[in-house]
């Protein structure tokens, strides 16, 4: 696991999907690359999350999709049947802000996960990073 401290965060995993990082907080941040990746690294991604949230005891999520690419449907669908029943099951999260990214296609690849997902996880979208950590600051777990 990589650990370096940058702005209060702890930076824990890096591929071509991104960077994974735990704040104090309480919340792990997802910060997407630009491109389009497949299934596998968006798996491994994902599963490097899902630890960083078991480990840290952390049970919230900022997504800050930023420049990605919209995820493939076979992504999309293994996120939404898999991973995010897991980590309700596993890490108990419940809440991720998604800071939205800036192509018109993803917000409607988004909007499919988050239509998709379990009605137990709460999605709530925001346009700044500071806006999303405001409110999974006020969240109740």
């Amino acid at each position: 696991m990589i650990s370096l401290m940058i702005d209060r965060e702890i930076l824990s995993f890096n591929n071509t999907a991104g960077q994974v990082y735990y704040h104090p907080a309480g919340y792990v941040r997802l910060a997407w690359g630009a491109g389009r990746v497949p299934l596998d690294v968006v798996q491994a991604y994902y599963e490097k999350v899902l630890a960083v949230l078991i480990t840290t005891g952390a049970r919230k999520i900022l997504s800050d999709h930023g420049q990605r690419a919209p995820l493939l449907p076979a992504a999309q669908q293994w996120l939404t049947q898999n991973w995010i029943p897991r980590a309700m099951a596993q890490a108990r999260t419940r809440h991720c802000a998604i800071v939205e990214g800036a192509d018109p296609v993803h917000r409607l690849s988004t909007e499919s996960v988050v239509m998709a997902a379990p009605k137990e996880f709460v999605f709530k979208r925001f346009a700044s990073t500071a806006a999303a950590e405001t409110w999974l600051a006020k969240v109740a777990l």
